[in-house]
C-alpha cells in the first residue's frame, strides 16, 4: 500500500495542473471537469447533457488541449454522413486505383458536438471505433491512437430536431454527466471574463499523453475489498432484479436493467476517483459518488415510469439507499 500510495503521489502531479488550466477557461463545472478526468484516466467515453451554452463544448476543448493530444471536433448534424466521420475510399481516376482517406475521428480526443443532431446511422457509425479501438475503410482496419477518447454532447431529448441515441451506442459511454446551470456568483464571473471584445484566454499544454498513459497503469494497482465488488456488483443487479433486493415497488418501473458494462464501468470509475483523491483503496463512498453517472443511462424507465415522471436518476438513487452498505 505505502509502495502504491508513493506512485500515486507521484502520477497524480498533474492533476491540479491539469484543473487550474482549465479552470482558467471554464468558472465552475467541477463536477464536470472532474467526471471528464475520471473518463480519461479509466479510459472510457464520456457523454455531456445539458442544454446549450453551459460550456460543454469549450470544456472538453479545453482539457484536450491541456493533455497536448491530437483534438478533433465533429459537429453532427442531420446532412452528416459516415464517411465524413470515419473516412472514405477515393478513386484517382489518372492511376485506375483507390486510395483511402481518413476522416477526423483519427484522433486521439474526438469532441462530437451535439451528437444527437444526427441520424441513427451515423451515430452508429462511432461503434466500431468507441468499442473495438479500430477503424474498418472498404477493406483495410486501421488501429486508433492511444489515448483515445470520444467525449459527446448533447442536447436533451425534448429539445427540437434531436434524435435519441441508440441503446448499443449509449452503453458504449462509461459516464454520462448531466450538466446543470452555474450558481449565481459563477455566471457573475463567467459575464465579467466573457463579456469583452477581442480578449480571450489561451489553454496550455500541462501533461502530455504519455503521463496519462502511465496513470492509467497506476489504477490497477489500488486495493479494492472483496466486500467493495460485491457491493458494485449488488447495485447493478438491483437494477435487474429489484425483488431480490427488497426494491419490489421499483420493478414496474424498469424495463429493463443496467447490462455487465456497468459493472466494469463502475470499477475504473471507483479506481480513477480513488486515484483523484490520491488513495491507494477504492472505498464504498467512490463507487455511491459514481454510480448515478455510470448507471442513469443503462437503466430504461417503463412507460408506467414515465407516465409517473419517474426518471432513471430517481430509480439509481433508491438502488443506492436500499442495498447494503459494506
Amino acid at each position: 500500500m505505502a509502495r502504491v500510495s508513493d506512485r500515486i503521489r507521484k502520477e497524480s502531479t498533474f492533476v491540479d495542473q491539469l484543473l487550474n488550466e482549465v479552470g482558467r477557461v471554464v468558472v465552475g463545472q467541477r463536477h464536470m471537469i472532474e467526471r471528464l478526468l475520471i473518463g480519461l484516466l479509466g479510459d472510457g467515453h464520456v457523454l455531456l447533457e445539458g442544454v446549450p451554452g453551459l460550456a460543454k463544448t469549450l470544456t472538453v476543448s479545453s482539457l484536450a488541449r491541456a493533455i497536448g493530444t491530437k483534438f478533433q471536433r465533429i459537429q453532427f448534424t442531420p446532412d452528416l454522413l459516415p464517411a465524413d466521420l470515419l473516412g472514405t475510399l477515393v478513386y484517382n481516376q489518372k492511376e485506375g486505383s483507390f486510395s483511402i482517406k481518413k476522416g477526423p475521428v483519427f484522433a486521439n480526443v474526438i469532441l462530437a458536438d451535439e451528437i444527437n443532431r444526427s441520424p441513427a446511422k451515423v451515430q452508429s457509425a462511432l461503434l466500431e471505433s468507441m468499442q473495438e479501438r479500430q477503424v474498418t475503410i472498404g477493406e483495410t482496419t486501421f488501429p486508433l491512437g492511444e489515448p483515445f477518447l470520444v467525449l459527446a454532447t448533447q442536447n436533451p431529448i425534448e429539445q427540437e430536431g434531436t434524435y435519441p441515441l441508440p441503446e448499443a451506442q449509449v452503453d458504449r459511454f462509461m459516464l454520462k454527466i448531466r450538466v446543470e446551470y452555474p450558481t449565481r456568483d459563477e455566471e457573475l464571473e463567467i459575464m465579467r471574463r466573457m463579456a469583452r471584445t477581442g480578449e480571450k484566454e489561451e489553454v496550455g499544454e500541462v501533461v502530455g499523453p504519455e503521463d496519462i498513459l502511465s496513470a492509467r497503469a497506476v489504477l490497477n494497482e489500488l486495493y479494492m475489498d472483496e466486500r467493495v465488488e460485491k457491493y458494485m456488483v449488488d447495485i447493478v443487479m438491483a437494477s435487474r432484479r429489484p425483488a431480490e433486493y427488497r426494491l419490489s415497488d421499483i420493478a414496474p418501473l424498469i424495463e429493463f436493467g443496467a447490462s455487465p458494462r456497468a459493472t466494469i464501468h463502475l470499477n475504473l470509475a471507483a479506481r480513477a476517483h480513488a486515484f483523484l483523491e490520491r488513495r491507494a483503496y477504492v472505498t464504498p463512498e467512490d463507487v455511491r459518488m459514481l454510480a448515478p453517472d455510470v448507471m442513469r443511462h443503462r437503466i430504461a424507465v417503463s412507460y408506467e415510469a414515465e407516465a409517473e415522471e419517474v426518471t432513471s436518476d430517481d430509480l439509481v438513487r433508491q438502488i443506492l439507499e436500499t442495498v447494503e452498505v459494506p
